[in-house]
């Protein structure tokens, strides 16, 4: 159980969250409890939805942004999270099983999306404190400036998320999945 009040229908949340969630419910058919829980606090929801949907437009393939949350998921140590990206990558981002394990171990079967989810886990791993090689690496799998850019603001989007669910307990609606073993 969530160690915050989570609203149990878009009606009750705060007056000034219900259109946001009004929309996720439109966007994805449900509104997941951690869009709920957040919902506490109208600023922080309209943050995370304004920030989140901005990066939906940007560069990086909707399956590399799922790559990535995998991964930042299981570095952070998210249930959550991990048991919704694993649901959204598989379901959405057509994922296979064998490409999920190995986002959640910071890889990428594929080449390119290899650099990029090695990248995003380094970045997430060291706090952002990464080196000029590492940026060089994944501008020379092909990734340019923008998408570099994107790659950093996905794991700090991805952090917020896991941090907020870690610390709030949000309460796991989606199949849970196992963390890996260390």
């Amino acid at each position: 159980m969530s160690r915050i009040p989570t609203p149990a229908t878009i009606a009750d949340a705060p007056e000034a969250t219900r259109p946001l969630l009004e929309a996720v419910n439109k966007q994805l058919g449900s509104v997941p409890n951690m869009f709920r829980l957040i919902a506490n606090s109208p600023a922080a929801l309209e943050g995370y939805l304004g920030l989140s949907g901005a990066l939906a437009k940007g560069k990086l393939a909707s399956a590399t942004r799922e790559r990535i949350a995998l991964a930042v998921a299981e570095l952070n140590g998210c249930n959550y999270c991990l048991a919704a990206h694993t649901y959204l990558g598989s379901n959405f981002a057509k994922l296979d099983a064998a490409e999920i394990a190995a986002n959640r171990r910071g890889k990428s079967s594929d080449a390119k999306a290899d650099a990029a989810v090695r990248f995003a886990a380094k970045v997430a791993a060291e706090r952002g404190a990464i080196s000029a090689a590492d940026v060089d690496a994944v501008r020379a799998a092909g990734y340019g400036d923008a998408e570099i850019v994107e790659i950093v603001a996905h794991v700090a989007l991805n952090t917020l998320t896991n941090y907020i669910n870690e610390a709030l307990g949000t309460t796991i609606d989606f199949p849970v999945v196992d963390r890996l073993a260390a």
